[in-house]
């Protein structure tokens, strides 16, 4: 069996395929899979809506990157669009796109998997094997602080003069040139991604990839998936090309990731009783910007290598966040700097001396009920994300802005601004009280995701989830959900690697129903 990786310019005429198992999505979940499928031996059709690209086209090029490897080009929000969404759309999915950070699930996330949400066999002990391949086969390993770069030391300094807890992140990154590109997809190759390392594999052991190809419809036999229909995009323009790629498998395995793969079930007709679309969770972020006497350069370096979850649990009914910082490369820091005019374009002037502290927000683990994935109007390829911003959100947003601007402020910060339209100045501890009286609403204070889970919660009933233990749709008897969509809450961590271990855990079932046993 020959694999091969096909680009939507070779696809010109309709066709069809048959294969044992295909999955939907090449990133963190589907990566996963299919090499664990195609080392069963299984035949194996990947689809990706995304281009194929590789580290000749990462070129450092802003925009180009935005464009070419981001969800709706990197301008994916919420219907009214009070959070801006960063998402990848590309071969490797966010593994292409993201800053390297991986975590372990915190064991009381799992934990309440199990207790509130019915989940069962999925826990430290059944992941960990899972982990540790992972992490051998991608190099994740700790970035010592003494490698960090100058954003992730004011960071780490900041926490440490007010006694906060911190530690520094591991990096699925091999022979890594600390180049600061992470997120327009690496250059060198060193980022540990799927397209890079798991695809490659999966193919020579012939796994067949269809890039520009995207999934419109599964088309369903009574209790089981026929085949999945979908549309081959011009690599260049990313518009139908009018041709049509059909694929008949035994096992149809949905990776779209949180936010697309609710739509396609959608566009299916497949709502899961309802519960389609439900509990999207997107770790929404707010960010203080800080300028430092020195040169940060925040543009330069490995991107997030320090992190504290000294705030993530704040008790009953009070959410939590996880800081870190981003990287602040020119177009980036353009457009999520605060502030008009010529105050902008001072900030803008003084980059190099930029800092940005990140506050990832944990929802639902307070009974909060998230956002919504629905389809827009009558073109089933558009798609309505809502996430209400209610008071529990504004008063967490709000007390994480006076922690960051605190941590920004102990690590020698001239002059911090917080996120909103006409934002607030501090340059002393006094300052901070000027949050309080802040406006704390949609469009006024700026929030951000680059974390999206859920809309495909896994669980222990079919009336208040969409996939069982074993990540198969309720509904289908040969249908599987296999990426950040299936959890039942968002995690407090950057969640690649818990994807990943999940989407490795899960391949046992996804072969057994190919008729494959672990």
């Amino acid at each position: 069996m020959s694999g091969r990786i096909h680009t939507g310019d070779e696809l010109t005429e309709d066709r069809v395929l048959t294969c044992d198992v295909c999955i939907v999505g090449s990133g963190a979940g589907g990566g996963v899979l299919g090499l664990e499928l195609a080392r069963r031996g299984l035949d194996v059709v990947m689809l990706e809506e995304g281009g194929y690209h590789t580290r000749r086209d990462f070129d450092g090029d802003e925009l180009r990157a935005y464009t070419e490897l981001y969800q709706e080009q990197g301008n994916r929000a919420t219907a009214d669009l009070s959070v801006g969404i960063f998402q990848g759309r590309t071969v490797g999915g966010g593994t292409t796109i993201n800053w390297c950070a991986s975590f372990r699930t915190p064991p009381e996330i799992l934990a309440r998997w199990r207790d509130v949400h019915g989940v069962k066999g999925l826990d430290t002990q059944a992941l960990t094997p899972h982990w540790d391949w992972l992490e051998e086969r991608l190099s994740i390993r700790d970035w010592p602080i003494e490698r960090a770069n100058r954003n992730n030391q004011i960071l780490w300094e900041g926490l440490g003069k007010l006694g906060y807890s911190r530690g520094t992140v591991k990096r699925n990154v091999k022979h890594c040139a600390a180049l600061g590109a992470c997120g327009l997809g690496c250059p060198t190759d060193a980022k540990q991604s799927t397209l890079v390392t798991l695809i490659p594999e999966a193919v020579t052991l012939g796994m067949r990839l269809y890039s520009n190809v995207s999934a419109r419809r599964l088309e369903l036999a009574g209790p089981r998936v026929a085949a999945v229909h979908a549309d081959v995009l011009d690599p260049v323009t990313d518009r139908p090309t009018g041709k049509r790629l059909t694929v008949k498998a035994k096992v149809t395995a949905v990776c779209g990731g949180a936010i697309n793969s609710a739509a396609l079930l959608l566009r299916s007709g497949l709502t899961g009783r309802g519960q389609v679309g439900k509990r999207l969770y997107l770790h929404p972020v707010v960010v203080t910007n800080a300028r430092f006497p020195e040169r940060v350069e925040a543009y330069t370096g490995a991107p997030l290598t320090v992190y504290s979850r000294q705030f993530i649990d704040r008790g009953p009914g009070k959410l939590g966040w996880l800081i870190e910082v981003p990287p602040i490369l020119p177009l980036l820091g353009a457009v999520t700097l605060s502030g008009f005019g010529p105050a902008h374009q001072d900030l803008m002037a003084r980059l190099p001396h930029a800092n940005a502290v990140l506050s990832i927000c944990l929802d639902g683990v307070h009974g909060d009920e998230g956002g919504t994935v629905a389809l827009r109007g009558d073109d089933p390829t558009r798609l309505e994300v809502n996430y209400p911003l209610e008071p529990f959100h504004w008063e967490g947003f709000r007390e994480a802005l006076k922690v960051a601007a605190r941590i920004q402020l102990a690590a020698g910060a001239e002059l911090v601004l917080s996120p909103h339209s006409d934002p607030v100045l501090i340059r002393e501890e006094s300052d901070i009280a000027k949050l309080d009286d802040a406006p704390y609403a949609p469009l006024e204070c700026r929030v951000l995701s680059a974390h999206q889970m859920g809309g495909c919660a896994m669980g222990g009933s079919p009336d208040s989830s969409v996939v069982d233990s074993t990540l198969r749709y309720w509904d289908a008897d040969n249908l599987f959900v296999v990426d950040g969509s299936v959890f039942p809450t968002a995690l407090g961590v950057n969640p690649m690697e818990t994807i990943m271990g999940v989407a490795r855990w899960g391949s046992q079932h996804v072969a057994a129903a190919a008729g494959v046993k672990a």
